[in-house]
């Protein structure tokens, strides 16, 4: 009799071995498409910056459409006030993409100095437990990269939020890849 996470592994390990091409060519095409922004972070940031803001546009108009679903007043103001200052902020972001990105890279550095005093307590709880020291080790990274972030800024907004998106897909395009390939392998061998 197996249990359900051997059964969830297998099914996983089979989808992973049926689409195991699709998963390649896509891991690739992300790394490709990280290494483009890792080459221009400015472009990639600012990239980032009108995305974010065309989505924070269409959830306005979502919530727009949802308050005239509403009506107006009554339940629909709070939703109508908010799918309006969404517009506002969302249309400001695609209007000034570099005022954007600026915001994005002092959010994403307070981000860093959080996560990372979060991660160095944790790893001094974890203290006993080997391996502890690699927690440290992310958490001190972390703190260091939001500092140097929020240091450098004005011109950090120029290479951060490029640099760390292109550096997260190059990885995470790897890493699927790799474990597309591998699956392949294992179903050539299987």
């Amino acid at each position: 009799m197996t249990n359900g996470i051997q059964e969830v592994d297998e099914e996983m390990l089979s989808s992973i071995k049926r689409h195991a091409g699709v998963g390649m060519a896509v891991g690739v095409i992300v790394v490709v498409a990280g290494i483009l922004a890792l080459l221009s972070p400015l472009v990639a940031g600012l990239s980032i910056a009108i995305a974010v803001g065309v989505l924070i546009v269409a959830s306005g108009v979502s919530r727009l459409f949802l308050a005239f679903r509403m009506g107006s007043f009554g339940h629909g103001l709070l939703v109508s006030l908010l799918g309006l200052l969404s517009i506002v902020i969302g249309g400001y972001m695609l209007a000034r993409p570099a005022m954007a990105l600026a915001t994005l890279t002092l959010v994403l550095a307070v981000y860093f100095v959080v996560d990372g005093v979060f991660q160095s307590f944790w790893a001094f709880r974890l203290r006993p437990i080997k391996g502890w020291g690699w927690s440290l080790f992310s958490g001190v990274v972390s703190l260091a990269l939001g500092i140097m972030i929020w240091r450098q800024f004005p011109v950090s907004g120029v290479w951060a939020v490029g640099t760390l998106a292109g550096i997260q897909m190059v990885f995470g395009g790897s890493s699927v890849a790799s474990v597309c390939a591998a699956a392949r392998r294992a179903a050539n061998e299987g």
